[in-house]
């Protein structure tokens, strides 16, 4: 069995910073100590001044196979979010044909097995038709079901009343959800069509997208799984008002409603609207830049429990095009969100070690997954060594997107991505992709 020897890494986990060596054993970390002594047949990886964490868990991406591959592969994307430190992910059901049934579910595992270089699951899609489905899911190999309860494609917005409470009663797995009220969106972009009949301004977005709509929903998500026991975990939010619906006066594990914030809405402000335009332009809107400080508010003190992506690309047609109406909603961002948050940690915004309980640990214990998110004897080796001594400037020519375009293009980080592991192969090391070694995520039984 393989051995590599991580020497005086500055570990950053479980809410402290120790400088020791980590043992990889095949796929699973072995031994943590302050020193371990170098065997011959071990391959040494000297680490000093190098910080060690686990491998980012991101909760909601798009990855667009099935079905528009245009936009994205499942090959393409997985080595993006690689070069990001993002050894983890969870991977949503508007594709072509949507994933609202078994079969489609396990033919994109089939993918999934056969393209990702990272560690990977699949949310089933909830419809008003595929209650029954929804009841059947395998609790310990699929990470949820995900609900529509806002603005969708095809016959995913799930609308109908009695459909939705049965949702929440009857589906024995976590239920991750989309919170925006159509009905106050539709009325709201009538107006706006009526009001702009030459082009709405892409300013009016958070306009449309209000945070009423976004409380509207989620307000309702919060109440049904109170009153079912419901697990709800609310992706994306995006306003002041909703911070309020979550609690931080018990442990997360203790939790049945979690909460996750997007690096995006952690970013980017309304303001910004006026420089990317509809660049910037996603569902949930980026809204004001109170609603952004609340946001921070609510994320460290643990009212949010997770940092994500919602990794969402579209073709350089699709999202540069001229009439707001014609614009794709949603931003490529999986290879950065490690980099982003970094510098969000060199601006005084946060700690290594709330960032790493926020896109690791806390992913990992909402969705009570085994043996991940945490740097732990036993566990699977998902690591990342980042040298806090280097930059990475983010060009088109460095992205691993098929969309070949970026919000963040332009940008420099204070840091750079110098290693990663997934399940103890190092597929990752100075930007070059090498042997990958992903697994389909596991999940602790529920209720």
């Amino acid at each position: 069995m393989s051995k590599t020897l991580i020497k005086n890494a500055q570990i950053v986990n479980e809410g402290r910073i120790q400088i020791a060596d980590v043992l990889i054993s095949g796929e699973r970390i072995e031994r943590i100590e302050r020193f371990i002594e170098a065997q011959p047949q071990m391959t040494i990886i000297e680490a000093e001044g190098l910080y060690l964490l686990p491998g980012v868990i991101d909760d909601q991406v798009h990855f667009r196979e099935p079905g528009l591959t245009h936009k994205a592969e499942i090959y393409t994307e997985s080595r993006a979010a690689l070069l990001g430190g993002v050894t983890s992910y969870m991977e949503m059901p508007n594709v072509v044909p949507q994933t609202t049934d078994l079969e489609k579910l396990e033919a994109k595992y089939e993918i999934g097995a056969q393209k990702s270089a990272v560690n990977y699951s699949f949310y089933l899609g909830g419809t008003n038709q595929n209650l029954d489905v929804l009841k059947q899911v395998d609790t310990e190999t699929v990470c949820g079901v995900k609900i529509f309860m806002g603005s969708s494609t095809g016959n995913m917005l799930v609308d109908n009343a009695p459909v939705l409470e049965a949702m929440f009663r009857d589906v024995p797995t976590l239920i991750a959800t989309h919170c925006e009220c159509e009905t106050r969106v539709k009325e709201r972009l009538e107006a706006a069509k009526n009001k702009w009949p030459n082009g709405i301004p892409a300013e009016q977005h958070p306009i449309m997208r209000d945070a009423t709509a976004c409380y509207l929903s989620s307000s309702l998500a919060v109440e049904l799984a109170r009153k079912y026991h419901s697990r709800l975990h609310i992706l994306h939010i995006t306003s002041e008002i909703e911070t309020h619906l979550f609690r931080n006066d018990i442990p997360l594990s203790q939790k049945r409603i979690t909460a996750e914030v997007c690096v995006h809405h952690l970013h980017f402000s309304d303001a910004d609207y006026t420089r990317y335009q509809n660049q910037i332009k996603c569902n949930p809107a980026i809204k004001s830049q109170s609603d952004q400080d609340a946001l921070w508010k609510a994320l460290l003190d643990d009212r949010l429990d997770v940092i994500a992506t919602d990794h969402a690309p579209h073709t350089i047609d699709e999202k540069f095009a001229d009439n707001y109406l014609d614009c794709h909603a949603g931003l490529p961002l999986v290879q950065h969100p490690l980099l982003l948050m970094l510098e969000k940690y060199k601006e005084g915004k946060i700690s290594l070690e709330k960032m790493v309980e926020k896109m690791s640990h806390n992913v990992a214990i909402a969705y009570k997954m085994i043996d991940r998110g945490f740097i732990r004897e036993g566990y699977f080796a998902d690591l990342v060594l980042v040298n806090p001594n280097a930059n990475t400037a983010v060009t088109k020519e460095s992205l691993s997107y098929k969309c070949q375009w970026s919000p963040l293009e332009g940008m420099q980080f204070g840091h750079a991505i110098d290693k990663v592991w997934v399940n103890g192969t190092l597929s990752l090391s100075d930007g070059k992709i090498g042997e990958t070694n992903a697994k389909r995520l596991r999940f602790e039984r529920d209720r």
